[in-house]
């Protein structure tokens, strides 16, 4: 009995299964630029073979643009570093220039060669006059 009871039950939820069945509706996809731009009207494979030699002629040009700022980059860089290099190798030159002056006056020559044993003269020099015999 309780067989044939759930036998019942199936038959019935198999019915009622048949009639909820409902058809899905078709999707529209709203019309606007991209829709139109991927659709077979518009971008076919001929059409797209055709526009393919400008498109990799657009890529390479953006190619070489990208690398001409990476390489403008690196060149702004470098002259600034060589700028830098520059200015510091400027300081030492003055510097160098300022302790050379310094060191080649008198009284810091004179303190120099002090240790050699050579002294500065006190008295002015004297001005020797050739007299030609001959005349």
């Amino acid at each position: 009995m309780t067989n044939r009871l759930r036998t019942e039950i199936l038959e019935e939820e198999d019915i009622e299964k048949e009639l909820i069945v409902e058809e899905k509706p078709v999707k529209v996809s709203p019309e606007n630029f991209f829709t139109h731009l991927f659709s077979k009207e518009f971008v076919s494979t001929d059409s797209a073979t055709r526009a393919l030699p400008f498109v990799l002629y657009l890529a390479f040009l953006g190619m070489v643009y990208i690398a001409n700022k990476h390489l403008s980059e690196k060149n702004i860089r470098s002259i600034y570093k060589l700028n830098k290099e520059v200015y510091e190798l400027g300081v030492d030159f003055k510097t160098s220039k300022a302790e050379l002056a310094y060191k080649s006056t008198l009284t810091e020559v004179a303190k120099k060669v002090d240790t050699l044993g050579v002294k500065v003269s006190i008295e002015p020099p004297q001005k020797l006059t050739i007299t030609d015999a001959s005349k």
